[in-house]
């Protein structure tokens, strides 16, 4: 055989791996840089889209969609604000559908929606900044738990945790709302930024923060091959008490244990907190409540309890009011004032005013949104395990 016929079969092999990679890639076009936050606090967002139709983007900075402008290369754009500092999610509407920022690595976990995160920093450094102060560690780990399954948890350690062996601290275990994962409060709460700042300063306790996935019914579905359970809407109910049960029990029995005997805490209830968002707020509330014997510090932000369901299932946090007082040492709720759930928990409070049993509350501007939650949680940071 001719070297001829082999170079040329050789030369053939090779345009066709070439081919098949270049099919593999993904499409290519004008590098897109988004979101571009000028020193004006004003926000210039991009989305490569040649063939839509119509591109709007949708952002917790803005009281409605608005409409993004097509340039000759297919990029869409839009600049808005200025805008008040923070970190706030957005997407793209493109065809009416919904759509994370390609070009941005920062996104919004969650189970239903995938948004994006724009950083609007401020004049000077806000809580939730990344400053030249010593940081603690996140890390993923899992746990047994109920039925079976295997849980997921994020869990915050504080600067100098890891360099000495012999130092046992205080543990907050904190839940994110309906439809938020573990990673929430991290990524977007950017409460391990905050809690560095805090401690860094001497206006916080250092601690260890947990927090758990807190919808263990959807976990043990999708481990066993099975479907998964609606999104809970309703806070109030026999639904709603069965899940917060469920998740309570693993709480408890499984997650609690593991924490215990995989990092060094102080196991006291003095030396423990539980606290949560929205559907986390009404699972800290009933574990609170519950628990008050492995609780001394229980922290509530933009979530209630009905009154039937307190005079039902937790008569023995008002009954004896100053029992309960002497047993809390922290009551927090939390609500912004155009938030929905605003009215519910008001009456909540009103309740506890006049059952004589103590709390503190702070109500803010703003709706039920992670820019409230960050603020609730630096207050009540500042208050734990003193």
């Amino acid at each position: 055989m001719s070297t001829k016929p082999l170079i040329r079969l050789m030369f053939l092999g090779t345009m066709l791996c070439m081919s098949l990679f270049a099919l593999g890639q993904p499409p290519t076009g004008p590098f897109v840089i988004s979101p571009q936050v000028h020193a004006d606090k004003k926000v210039t967002f991009s989305y490569l889209a040649p063939d839509a139709k119509e591109v709007k983007l949708s952002g917790q900075f803005l009281k409605a969609a608005i409409s993004m402008t097509k340039g000759a290369s297919g990029i869409w754009s839009v600049t808005v604000g200025p805008v008040k500092p923070d970190i706030y999610p957005y997407s793209f509407i493109v065809d009416g559908v919904n759509v994370m920022d390609p070009a941005n690595a920062e996104f919004f976990p969650n189970e239903r929606f995938k948004g994006s995160l724009v950083d609007i920093p401020g004049d000077k450094p806000l809580i939730h900044a990344v400053t030249d102060v010593p940081h603690g560690t996140v890390s993923y780990q899992h746990y047994p738990s109920i039925e079976g399954s295997t849980g997921s948890i994020v869990v915050y350690t504080p600067p100098g945790y890891e360099k000495d062996a012999a130092k046992k601290y205080p543990v907050f275990y904190l839940i994110s709302g309906t439809t938020d994962t573990e990673e929430t409060f991290s990524k977007v709460g950017r409460i391990n930024f905050i809690l560095d700042n805090l401690i860094a300063s001497g206006k916080a306790k250092p601690m260890i923060v947990v927090m758990p996935y807190g919808n263990p019914a959807a976990r043990i579905a999708e481990q066993k091959g099975l479907p998964k359970p609606s999104d809970l809407i309703s806070r109030e109910g026999a639904d709603a008490v069965n899940r917060s049960k469920m998740f309570e029990t693993d709480l408890m029995t499984k997650l609690i244990p593991f924490v215990e005997k995989n990092y060094r805490t102080i196991s006291s209830r003095d030396a423990r907190a539980v606290g949560g968002f929205s559907r986390g707020g009404g699972q800290t509330l009933r574990a609170g409540f519950a628990n008050m014997d492995q609780f001394a510090w229980i922290c509530c932000y933009s979530a209630y309890l009905s009154t039937p369901e307190m005079e039902s299932s937790y008569r023995n946090v008002y009954e004896n009011p100053d029992k309960t007082n002497k047993d809390l040492k922290l009551l927090w709720v939390s609500v912004g004032n155009e938030d929905f759930l605003y009215n519910q928990t008001v009456e909540f409070l009103d309740f506890l005013k006049a059952k004589r049993v103590n709390y503190k509350s702070l109500i803010t501007g703003g709706g039920h949104t992670w820019m409230n939650v960050k603020s609730y949680f630096a207050e009540t940071a500042q208050l734990l395990f003193k």
